[in-house]
């Protein structure tokens, strides 16, 4: 007599992982808030009528018009003044700042450094923890206790103080100021590489123990290859967390830097220097067009990008219901 056999569909850990962070409806809010800043920093510049640098001016007779027609111009003579402080209106939808800048115009431009500075920071930390890491989880004996022992003074050394003497280094040198950015990408990077090298640490310490390391030391694969075919891998999901998480962090970081004028120099657009014009009082308190924006653009990308690894976390996490 025939019976039926009911075969249970198999779901692949992929699945299981994008079914857990689709259920989680903040982690989708998250994506939304994402790719929406995106396509404003990084789309949105190509539609704008105005440049990032780009001043405006009035005519006695009150008549607008921009920098890029004033070449070889002073603006100061014939009754021509800056039209900056402008307040908002159809023609500039934020207004314009203290030098006359469309704000709407350099926001657009000012995520676009932000979330560069973000993605490389993030990038170099985890391409130097990982491979300090891993080569500390899996050789072990001397070699780990070097590396960690670098971690150790990494941990130690004071990031602010740091910061304000490579900046008075680069103007004591007349460094360019496109190359500052550079510099402060490089440090930011260097600076947080630690706490990443010491979670690949931990997990494949766990894991070269593994019957499938074994048999991989068995068949005699080279331990390079081991590292990055084997145990790498098992350590992805963390590390995808650890990035998500890690990109708000870095984009506060450098609001704060900016803010402080160590950050993103003159005349480039950051969230943070925007930002920055708040120690103005007179601005501070009869100006908030020209701060409030950009605020309110970190907070809102920092909350996606929270929650995104919130749910990439759950996501992950092997305990989590089916």
């Amino acid at each position: 007599m025939a019976k039926d056999i009911n075969l249970e569909k198999v779901v692949t850990p992929g699945q299981l992982v994008r079914k857990r962070f689709l259920r989680n409806k903040l982690a989708i809010v998250g994506v939304f808030i994402l790719l929406g800043m995106f396509l404003f920093s990084f789309v949105g510049p190509v539609f704008s009528p105005y440049g990032e640098y780009t001043m405006f001016y009035f005519t006695a007779e009150g008549e607008e018009f921009s920098s890029e027609d004033t070449k070889g111009y002073d603006p100061a003579g014939s009754g021509v003044t800056i039209a900056n402080k402008q307040f908002p209106s159809r023609t500039h939808l934020l207004g314009t700042d203290k030098d006359g800048r469309d704000i709407f115009t350099r926001l657009m431009y000012g995520g676009r450094i932000s979330l560069t500075i973000g993605f490389v920071v993030v990038f170099f930390q985890i391409t130097l923890g990982v491979t300090l890491g891993g080569i500390a989880g899996y050789f072990g004996g001397k070699v780990d206790n070097l590396i960690m022992r670098l971690v150790d003074v990494i941990y130690c050394l004071p990031t602010l103080p740091i910061m304000l003497i490579i900046s008075s280094l680069l103007i004591a040198y007349s460094i360019p100021q496109t190359q500052k950015i550079y510099w402060l990408t490089l440090v930011m990077g260097l600076m947080g590489w630690a706490s990443v090298a010491r979670l690949v640490r931990g997990q494949i310490l766990s894991l070269r123990e593994q019957e499938f390391m074994v048999a991989t030391e068995a068949t005699g694969i080279h331990p390079i290859k081991r590292i990055v075919k084997h145990l790498v891998p098992n350590v992805m999901p963390q590390l995808i967390v650890v990035a998500t998480m890690g990109m708000g962090s870095v984009i506060l970081t450098e609001a704060a830097y900016s803010y402080l004028g160590i950050g993103v120099p003159f005349p480039f657009a950051s969230w943070g220097n925007m930002v920055n014009v708040v120690s103005d009082t007179i601005i501070l308190r009869e100006y908030i067009f020209m701060w409030l924006p950009p605020g309110l653009c970190i907070l809102v990308t920092v909350l996606g990008f929270n929650f995104v690894g919130d749910g990439l976390r759950d996501a992950f996490d092997p305990k989590m219901k089916r």
